[in-house]
C-alpha cells in the first residue's frame, strides 16, 4: 500500500509528539522527520522530499507562513496542513495553498477529515484513463481546414487579428484567437512566452539573457529569436527541466 511520508513542523517538542501519536494510528501515514525551526523544515524537505508538511504557524525567527511560501517555491513543494492554537490565522491559511487547518489541541475526528483530504490528493484508487490528445491541429484559413501535425509547429504569434503558425517546412494563417491554440494545444509541450507567442517546447535549444529580467529563446533551425517576457520566465524555466 503506498503511503503518504510527513514531515511535523513545530518549535515545541510536546505539540510535535502529541502529533505524531495520533498520526501513527493511521496505517497510510508514515512519519519521515522532524524539525523545530521553519530553517530545519526546508533543509529536511529536500532531503526528504515528503508528500506532507504539518506546520505550525507561530515559530521564533522564521514563522510558519514564511516557511509556507519559501517551501511552496520548491519545483516538487509538499502539500501543506497548517497545525496551530490560533484560529485567527485560517483565513490567511488558505491565501498559502494549504490543503487544511488543524487546531491545538487536537481533535482526532477533525484530524480523521484532513487524512481523508489527504488521501483523496494523493492516493487515486479510481483507474486512470490514459487520454491520448488529437493528432492532428485543426487550422481554420481562407483556403479551408487545414490539418497540422502539432509536432511540425515551431511557434504561434499574434499579428493584429492574424494568428501566424511557424512550421518547420511551411507557415499558415487564420482568425482563430491566440488562446484557442493555447487550450487546444494544452496536452501537447507547448508554452506561452509571451502575450502575443506560444513556442513548441521540443524545439527550444537556447534562453539566452537580455535586459530586464527577460530573456530571448532560440528555436532549433530557425534564425530568428523570439522575446520572452519575464513574467514567463520561472514557469518557462521550471517547465524545461522536467
Amino acid at each position: 500500500m503506498k503511503k503518504i511520508s510527513v514531515l511535523l513542523v513545530d518549535d515545541e517538542r510536546y505539540s510535535r509528539e502529541e502529533l505524531k501519536h495520533l498520526l501513527m494510528q493511521y496505517e497510510i501515514i508514515e512519519i519521515v522527520g522532524e524539525a523545530d525551526s521553519g530553517e530545519t523544515a526546508l533543509i529536511k524537505t529536500l532531503q526528504l522530499k515528503p508528500d506532507v508538511v504539518f506546520l505550525d504557524i507561530e515559530m521564533p525567527k522564521m514563522s510558519g507562513m514564511e516557511t509556507a511560501i519559501a517551501l511552496k517555491e520548491l519545483k516538487h513543494g509538499p502539500l501543506i496542513v497548517f497545525a496551530t492554537a490560533f484560529p485567527t490565522f485560517a483565513v490567511d491559511a488558505f491565501r498559502y495553498d494549504a490543503i487544511d487547518y488543524i487546531l491545538k489541541p487536537f481533535e482526532e475526528d477533525r484530524l480523521k477529515e484532513t487524512i481523508t483530504k489527504l488521501e483523496e490528493r494523493l492516493i487515486s484508487t479510481t483507474p486512470q484513463v490514459e487520454i491520448t490528445p488529437p493528432s492532428k491541429l485543426a487550422v481554420e484559413s481562407d483556403e479551408g481546414i487545414i490539418y497540422i501535425d502539432p509536432n511540425d509547429i515551431l511557434y504561434l504569434y499574434r499579428d493584429d487579428r492574424v494568428t501566424k503558425i511557424v512550421g518547420k517546412t511551411a507557415e499558415f494563417e487564420t482568425k482563430t484567437p491566440l488562446k484557442d491554440f493555447e487550450l487546444r494545444l494544452k496536452d501537447h509541450r507547448f508554452f506561452r512566452i509571451h502575450k502575443s507567442y506560444i513556442v513548441n517546447l521540443q524545439d527550444v535549444s537556447r534562453l539566452i539573457p537580455w535586459f530586464n529580467g527577460a530573456y530571448q529563446l532560440e528555436l532549433k533551425g530557425h534564425k530568428e529569436l523570439l522575446s520572452v517576457s519575464r513574467n514567463y520566465v520561472k514557469a518557462l524555466r521550471s517547465r524545461l527541466e522536467i
